[in-house]
């Protein structure tokens, strides 16, 4: 390849991670809304956010799965940071349910 069919090929490799990236988005999105559902079963049942046997089952699902070229160990680090935003965001929905709770008892003078 030329120089020139070189810069297209990478431009057409960054378009496609482009579109790669809109469907992981996507992907982690869907992923969300189930655990804020989750999250809300979690709460009527008066169960704890942070479950460490779950996500030990998670890691093992999807390093289980893992064709590569990412590593198990890659793999298990991006997982663990999204499951870290989720239950964060867990912590947040149920932080604001709590709070809107607090504020339905009060009146304003």
């Amino acid at each position: 390849m030329n120089r020139e069919e070189e810069l297209r090929s990478l431009a057409e490799s960054r378009r496609r991670i482009d579109e790669i990236d809109v469907q992981l988005l996507e992907l982690l999105n869907q992923r969300t809304r189930v655990v804020e559902h989750i999250g809300r079963i979690k709460e009527l049942l008066t169960l704890p956010i942070y479950e460490p046997k779950r996500e030990d089952d998670v890691f093992r699902n999807v390093t289980e799965h893992n064709d590569g070229p990412l590593t198990a160990e890659a793999v298990k680090a991006i997982f663990e940071r999204i499951i870290d935003e989720m239950r964060t965001l867990q912590r947040m929905r149920r932080e604001q349910k709590n709070q809107g709770q607090e504020g339905q008892g009060e009146t304003e003078c």
